[in-house]
């Protein structure tokens, strides 16, 4: 049901500015509730709305504030759609950023990636889409290997995605007037519709561990 998230409130941004640089503990616990109310409680309201449209988005998680000051400067979330393989977003004060990823691998991972990307049918359907995502503005990066691994030949069609052991697509979505209104639960959805089809890609694949 649509209606919960109204956007971050202009104030949210206040309280980040606040936080910046390498903030005192003293000013932690000052801004500890407003950030919680104006900067925290805003991302679960979104998701929420999120997971309201497809049920695949249900399972999320929105970080605390931990100890580290970049924790507090940056508002983390993660929404999970297979072992290792999620949607992260991010507020902070350059706006709103969103990924794709599959990453910190289990044992056997890997290894289902590379015979993935080297067969010929699953592997020219992953080359294609994260040529498709990569035209439509998202950064593709990832842990690379140097050289191709071992048991693969170095002139492989798809060697740089072999040399892949983990593959993130992330852009920033910006910084701009609906980040304070509803409007932003439809500019995640857009985003995470272009990132489906790499990560539906990933779930059938890599989604457990060998």
């Amino acid at each position: 049901m649509r209606g919960q998230f109204t956007g971050w409130p202009e104030q949210a941004m206040d309280v980040l500015w606040q936080l910046q640089g390498e903030p005192t503990h003293a000013t932690r616990e000052l801004c500890r509730a407003d950030r919680e109310r104006l900067v925290r409680q805003p991302m679960i309201a979104l998701l929420n709305e999120v997971a309201d449209t497809d049920p695949r988005y249900e399972d999320f998680s929105v970080w605390h504030y931990r100890t580290d000051s970049w924790w507090w400067q940056h508002q983390s979330a993660v929404i999970r759609l297979g072992r290792k393989i999620e949607i992260g977003l991010r507020f902070a004060l350059d706006g709103l950023r969103i990924q794709g990823a599959w990453w910190y691998p289990d044992p056997g991972q890997v290894d289902m990636f590379r015979k993935a990307v080297a067969s010929e049918g699953s592997g020219r359907e992953l080359s294609a889409i994260v040529e498709d995502v990569r035209k439509k503005g998202y950064d593709i990066s990832g842990d690379v290997m140097k050289r191709p691994p071992r048991g693969y030949p170095t002139d492989h069609p798809r060697t740089n995605l072999l040399r892949h052991r983990s593959l993130i697509a992330a852009r920033p979505l910006g910084c701009e007037e609906w980040l304070h209104t509803p409007e932003a639960v439809d500019r995640v959805l857009s985003a995470a519709a272009d990132l489906d089809a790499l990560l539906m890609w990933l779930v059938r694949h890599v989604k457990r561990a060998a």
